[in-house]
């Protein structure tokens, strides 16, 4: 199967050492995702283990022209979490397909991190114990939600291209979406 985009894979891993097994059963996971992704450009995919509490995390990110989509998965085994995060990727993609499409063909807009996900403490104040830079470029509200979704997050940061401003769409208890804009 010819493809016109680049797949560019990096692996690493977080408290855990990525052997050579390892990458290889991760990158060839992965090179499934290339096929949803043709035309010019590239796609990055950045794979990131980690064993916490036990549990065998696996973290996948997909980058291309401005769009985000991620799945995480935490097992008791870490070839199993790689292959649950990249059927995440596939299902988001299959979901918002329609979306995506439309989004590829028409020019990028934003590139952004996942936000931060602080780790639970025992009676201490609150602090940042996570901090992620992304960069920002225009999108409508109507991209802003999709990203949202594409992140499985319940609020999302942009800049609204309307207003030259940033703002926040957020998901409501009652399953629609709230927009919140600066005076």
């Amino acid at each position: 199967m010819a493809q016109d985009k680049k797949l560019r894979i990096s692996v690493r891993g977080k408290n855990i050492e990525v052997t050579e097994a390892l990458r290889l059963h991760a990158e060839k996971k992965v090179q499934k995702i290339g096929k949803f992704f043709r035309g010019g450009g590239a796609v990055d995919v950045e794979v990131e283990l980690g064993v916490q509490r036990e549990l065998h995390i696996a973290e996948v990110t997909v980058k291309v022209d401005g769009l985000m989509l991620r799945g995480e998965s935490r097992t008791s085994d870490m070839y199993a979490s790689i292959d649950a995060a990249v059927d995440r990727i596939e299902r988001q993609f299959n979901k918002y397909k329609t979306k995506i499409l439309r989004r590829l063909q028409g020019t990028p807009r934003l590139s952004t991190e996942r936000p931060a996900e602080p780790e639970e403490e025992e009676e201490k104040a609150p602090v940042v114990v996570r901090s992620k830079r992304f960069g920002v470029k225009p999108m409508d509200v109507e991209e802003a939600i999709t990203q949202m979704e594409l992140l499985g997050h319940d609020f999302f940061v942009f800049h609204n291209a309307a207003t030259q401003q940033f703002n926040v769409v957020y998901k409501r208890r009652d399953g629609n979406y709230g927009l919140i804009e600066p005076d």
